[in-house]
């Protein structure tokens, strides 16, 4: 035996050391190579906050975190519904059923790891109701709802993407 080194089965011939071991997982590509999939029009569900269980989708998507809102983290500018229409049937009057197909939506800007994304895609474009600056002021923020509610209620009423008009059930 050599001085201060110990002998143990990896110092046989055949068996490799520990260290020199192959991965059982390949490396994780960096950052650049993988593929984005947040891209705007993809349907999230919101976890956390006053929000958590609403589905959204989103508008812009900062990877690199936004300079101008003072955020440092990956983060995106979503739309939701806070407040889903309720049920409608045929023997509903027709004020009835205008009643309850209102939605109230909502605009915020999300931390990425505060909601999830699903594998659904809402086919409108937002962008020119709602920028940074309607986030920032709240008489934009209103009006910028205002808009909203008008353009997924045209979409709601048109019965198309009836996933995302229903409430999450958990």
């Amino acid at each position: 035996m050599v001085h201060g080194v110990y002998k143990t089965h990896f110092s046989r011939p055949g068996y490799p050391p520990h260290f020199l071991k192959t991965p059982h997982c390949p490396p994780k590509p960096p950052e650049s190579i993988m593929a984005k999939f947040l891209k705007p029009g993809k349907v999230v569900v919101v976890l956390n906050g006053r929000y958590a269980g609403k589905k959204a989708v989103i508008v812009k998507n900062f990877d690199e975190g936004d300079k101008n809102a003072n955020k440092k983290f990956g983060c995106a500018l979503v739309v939701g519904i806070d407040r889903y229409p309720l049920k409608v049937t045929k023997a509903m009057s027709d004020k009835k059923q205008e009643r309850r197909s209102k939605m109230k939506p909502f605009v915020k800007v999300i931390n990425y790891n505060h909601f999830m994304p699903t594998r659904y895609n809402f086919d409108v474009d937002f962008k020119n109701a709602v920028t940074m600056d309607t986030v920032k002021d709240p008489k934009k923020k209103k009006e910028a709802r205002k808009e909203l509610k008008a353009i997924l209620g045209e979409k709601y009423k048109a019965g198309q993407n009836k996933w995302f008009f229903s409430k999450l059930r958990f």
